[in-house]
């Protein structure tokens, strides 16, 4: 098998993390709008429609790399201190899912600051703990299927690693995969959010209230409302953000940047 490899630091996943998550935003943010849009109880038309799809992109971008750089380094620290606990394979799936729970709440907690100046305490829990609670059973998903997906890639190619590319593959089927099975809470999510911001005539709070009022309100098929465009945002997206992770990853490795 071949052995190439490369042993990254802390930093090398900063910066990696960084470039991912501004690469990933700037490619998608208006496919993002869309999908909110569509998920609205207003409408596509009334929410918006195809106006302004761009507006905020520039709020993203910034917000974006420090978000993405939190989750990495987080993710990478817990599943490499995970693994020296936990050295059978058959823990694997767990290391994964708690490492990637790790970095999705150290991602959202960077939100923190902005959310309280401007909805106060009381939208800081109202927004940040249903963004979690929306985002960490989607990464639990994504993460160990992603990770599973990369080791059959190395076996089949009798490697130990895989290319950016590869995991760029791997990254838009385990994304994919786990936006289609989440589509609910990210429904939720957003009717939530639009109702705290009143860009809605409809009132919603929690989410099990929420859940509810729309499974009897609208029926189960509106929490698969904007399935398609999500499922096509986030396997792309999971594409360009995991393969530009480990193409990042791999050039600061190889040219010796912040070792």
């Amino acid at each position: 098998m071949d052995r190439k490899e490369y042993n990254f630091n802390m930093k090398q996943a900063l910066m990696a993390g960084g470039i991912a998550g501004t690469a990933v935003d700037v490619a998608l943010f208006p496919l993002d709008t869309l999908k909110t849009r569509l998920q609205s109880k207003s409408g596509f038309r009334a929410s918006g429609g195809f106006r302004g799809i761009y507006s905020g992109l520039t709020s993203a971008v910034i917000g974006s790399s420090p978000g993405a750089s939190a989750f990495f380094v987080t993710y990478e620290s817990m599943k490499k201190e995970l693994g020296s606990i936990f050295p059978d394979t058959k823990y694997l799936p767990f290391i994964h899912m708690i490492s990637a729970s790790g970095g999705e709440v150290a991602s959202c907690m960077y939100s923190l600051k902005t959310i309280f100046n401007q909805e106060g305490l009381k939208g800081f829990y109202r927004g940040y703990f249903s963004t979690v609670f929306r985002e960490i059973p989607f990464t639990c998903l994504q993460f160990p299927f992603y990770e599973y997906l990369k080791i059959v890639v190395a076996k089949k190619t009798d490697r130990n690693y895989v290319e950016p590319w590869e995991a760029a593959i791997c990254g838009s089927i385990a994304g994919g995969t786990a936006a289609a099975v989440t589509t609910p809470l990210d429904v939720i999510k957003t009717r939530v959010m639009l109702s705290a911001k009143g860009q809605t005539i409809h009132n919603y709070s929690g989410t099990v209230n929420t859940f509810n009022r729309i499974l009897h309100e609208e029926g189960i098929k509106a929490l698969f409302s904007g399935i398609v465009p999500r499922v096509i945002w986030i396997g792309i997206g999971g594409s360009i953000f995991l393969g530009v992770y480990e193409k990042a990853k791999k050039t600061l490795c190889e040219y010796n940047i912040l070792n």
